[in-house]
């Protein structure tokens, strides 16, 4: 059986007026930007890898620092020098680099050939650095050719090198340079490469009892910030499994022998694997059961070959497994515009499984395990980092590598100035006003204090199985005597039990009561997690009679926290009621806060959730809320401006007016997503804004912030957790953007990760002081924790619903619910 089809190679490295894209900042500062690896020229034509004719282009970095912005310093909380992960470059180059397309013939596909072929021939290059396509250096040579001979078979080997372009100092390629000399500075330290990044394989951790191993790795990035040119460094951890895909297979096959393969197929489609031959990863998008180890595909010179055959005459490898199925990945567009077959097969018994499953996140022994390497405290964290940056300073080949290129990375963590927002004032009921303390805590204040908004709950029903009465009963008792304790008034529900504890059966037994008696509220006391009766509970009530729900697990019926945990149960029923337990110290203004986020349905991975989250009214304790689906790489914009639509005409009819002021905060959004958002998503809305304030004659302003969790920022205060309020918003900030941090939770072990925002879009006229503490306050009002989380609370709320509806319901919630927070 003969398959055109590839095999794992070594992967080559290589609103006055609707806003718009802002033009490069005529200060001339520099950002990181990665050079274009697609192989055209700007006419089209196709020279190769890296080619280009003449000076090659880079993209201008988007600029969205508004001009009428003084400063984006805030000014409010109080002052204080902290350290952060970064180091700064004492010394940098100031030279023309040359970069070149290298080609090799016969064609030599693997890196490390490649490389090694061309280090015989670096007196006559020069200082370079060699990502296995192209080649940087600060010598200008003509087209070049050089001869090397292949130490494993002694073949003679022509390398061609083609100057394909120049760039100066602050071109946007430039410190794109500075990163591929870092890489090069990881790889001298023996570290291994593991998809893009660098691990420590001789410092590797056995998970005891877990086959199982941890890697510790770094990584590193350079750019240009506000004062100058930084390099970011944090400390990671990867995953490797002493597992092959091949070992999956079996335990599959052994555990269930008639239906293997959707067990196996379950477990492998999406996982990410390790193939040690080549050292790449790929990620499994099938499994062909017709084919194996002694199936044959075309090489590129039209020669037939087993894989079996491939593999022991390249790598040196026997394939022991006859009987085993070849998996399926999908080349990267970047390598199927290189020439490679869009399909990749690879065999399990090579392939090292890399990550953790579903069932390994649910077990706790597992994590717990892990944790007690992952979470870093901050202190020893600084520790790591110090002694990293020793590792790069005192290597003797890293130091001859960064002095040819005269750079120099100072020996200390950077230190930054800070500020430290005071502690808000929570509004509860009955003009009641508690601090939320330095710790952003305030659980203890809320026993025997009326919440800001209580709710009466008359009539409701609670569901039970297992015969355990008794347990719900005084459950019950304890969340009524917590509410009315809060000034929520609950009277006794009616009881319930079900034998059948199937999905289906839940969902046929709510219809019968739900359809008899139509009760406010239902809780629901479950057996165990189990994620399809959650589902059928949840599509029953929110979905065909949109009922408020409440889902509980048996197990916490004898918790012995179980008062506390009446309480937060009766907190998140009243929510679910419409009701609002505390709110902050806000600007007396028409103001509407927008939270949108984005969750993939995992029954559906061609299909996205996006769920909005709007305020409605002046203290931010009602929201309305709604979802769209839409297919994966579909524009989101119509569907975001007809919700906003939605949203606005919900406040007119709680508040009899439009809001003056609207602020959005869009998370789910990655660095290269921006100029998209910015164009497309802020387009939309400012012009349906414009619509609809012009229809009415009133004038409308607003900010659109991106919010961004995953960051490698790390701040620290005297070797421990900055506190909650921290601002930091110089120095380590982007110079052509409008962005600050913000650390807004309490964090007691690890180390806290500051999140970033990013504002695109600004017609409010607000100072970037206020424009914090507007975002800091949002923080302290998710209804599901008394104290700070770590995002805006409408970000917050859209991510919980958004999850809902892709992992549960995969269907749009009833539009009777669209006022309520049924999803906490």
């Amino acid at each position: 059986m003969e398959r055109p089809v590839s095999v794992p190679q070594d992967p080559p490295v290589g609103i006055p007026e609707r806003p718009e894209k802002v033009q490069q900042d005529p200060r001339e500062r520099r950002m990181e930007v990665p050079p274009g690896s697609s192989g055209e020229d700007a006419g089209g034509s196709q020279l190769g890898r890296g080619a280009m004719r003449g000076r090659r282009v880079y993209p201008s970095e988007l600029v969205t620092r508004p001009e009428h912005l003084v400063t984006k310093r805030g000014e409010s909380g109080t002052e204080i020098v902290m350290q952060t992960n970064y180091f700064k470059l004492v010394t940098t180059t100031d030279w023309c680099l040359y970069h070149y397309r290298v080609d090799f013939y016969p064609d030599e596909d693997r890196n490390p050939i490649r490389k090694g072929l061309l280090k015989s021939h670096k007196d006559a290059l020069g200082p370079y650095v060699f990502d296995g396509t192209v080649l940087y250096s600060n010598k200008r040579l003509e087209q070049t050719e050089f001869w090397s001979k292949r130490i494993s078979d002694g073949l003679d080997i022509k390398i061609v090198l083609r100057l394909t372009g120049d760039m100066q100092k602050g071109d946007h390629g430039y410190l794109q340079f500075f990163n591929i000399i870092m890489r090069r500075c990881l790889e001298l330290l023996k570290l291994q490469i593991v998809g893009r990044d660098y691990y420590d394989a001789n410092d590797k951790i056995d998970v005891q009892g877990q086959r199982m191993e941890l890697w510790p790795g770094y990584l590193t990035s350079i750019r240009q910030h506000e004062n100058g040119i930084l390099m970011c460094a944090e400390i990671t951890h990867k995953v490797m499994r002493q597992q092959t895909v091949l070992d999956i297979l079996n335990e599959c096959f052994h555990k269930s022998n008639d239906n293997y393969k959707k067990e196996f197929e379950s477990l492998v489609l999406g996982l990410v694997v390790l193939t040690d031959y080549n050292n790449h990863t790929y990620r499994i998008s099938d499994v062909d059961y017709n084919v194996g180890p002694d199936s044959t595909f075309l090489l590129k010179n039209g020669d037939s070959i087993t894989y079996r055959d491939y593999y022991k005459n390249k790598y040196r490898i026997t394939i022991r497994e006859k009987r085993q199925p070849l998996l399926i990945t999908r080349a990267r567009p970047r390598d199927r515009r290189s020439g490679q077959c869009e399909l990749i097969y690879l065999v399990p018994e090579l392939c090292r499984a890399t990550g953790l499953t579903d069932r390994m996140r649910e077990n706790f022994g597992l994590m717990r395990s892990l944790a007690e390497f992952t979470r870093v405290s901050p202190d020893s964290r600084m520790t790591k980092l110090i002694e990293f940056n020793k590792r790069l300073r005192s290597e003797p080949a890293i130091v001859t590598e960064l002095d040819q290129w005269k750079l120099k990375l100072s020996d200390r963590l950077l230190d930054i100035p800070a500020r430290v927002l005071d502690a808000e004032l929570i509004f509860l009921g009955k003009e009641c006003v508690v601090t939320a303390g330095r710790g952003a805590d305030w659980t203890r204040q809320l026993h025997n204090k009326t919440l800001y908004n209580p709710k009466k709950l008359k009539f409701w029903v609670t569901i039970y199985a297992n015969k355990i009465k008794d347990e719900v009963q005084n459950f019950v008792h304890l969340i009524k005597n917590a509410a009315s304790g809060m000034g929520i008034s609950i009277n006794y529900p009616k009881y319930y039990e079900i034998v059948d504890e199937r999905s289906n059966a839940y969902s046929d037994f709510l219809e019968r009561v739900l359809s008899k008696v139509n009760p406010e509220l239902v809780l629901c006391v479950v057996p165990n997690n189990r994620s399809d009766r959650y589902s059928a509970i949840k599509k029953k009530c929110i979905v065909d009679r949109h009922t408020p729900s409440q889902v509980f697990l048996e197990k916490n019926l004898t918790n012995k926290n179980v008062r506390t945990i009446a309480t937060k149960v009766a907190i998140q029923m009243n929510c679910k009621l419409g009701g609002s337990p505390w709110s902050v110290d806000l600007p007396n203004i028409d103001l509407m806060v927008i939270g949108f986020d984005v969750c993939h349905d995992t029954g559906n991975k061609s299909r996205d959730y996006g769920a909005m989250v709007a305020s409605l009214d002046r203290g931010l304790t009602r929201y309305y809320s709604v979802t769209s689906a839409h297919n994966v790489g579909q524009e989101l914009s119509n569907k975001f401006s007809s919700n906003l639509d939605s949203a606005l005409k919900a406040y007119r009819r709680a508040n009899n007016k439009f809001p003056s002021f609207i602020v959005f905060y869009r998370d789910g959004v990655g660095e290269g997503q921006v100029p998209y958002v910015l164009d497309h998503e802020v387009g939309q809305i400012h012009d349906k804004l414009k619509a609809v304030y012009n229809e009415f004659g009133v004038y409308m302003k607003f900010a659109f912030l991106i919010v961004t969790k995953r960051i490698n920022t790390r701040i620290f205060s005297d070797k421990k957790n900055p506190p909650p309020g921290t601002i930091i918003d110089d120095i380590v900030t982007n110079p052509l953007r409008y962005d600050f941090f913000i650390i807004s939770q309490n964090v007691r072990q690890g180390t806290v990760t500051p999140c970033a925002y990013h504002v695109i879009a600004d017609t409010t006229g607000w100072t970037a002081d206020q424009m914090q503490r507007l975002t800091y306050k949002l923080c302290h009002m998710y209804y599901n924790w008394s104290g700070t989380v770590r995002v805006p609370a409408p970000c917050q709320y859209a991510h919980k619903l958004a999850f809902l509806v892709a992992q549960f319901l995969r269907h749009d919630p009833s539009h009777h619910m669209e006022e309520i927070l049924y999803y906490l």
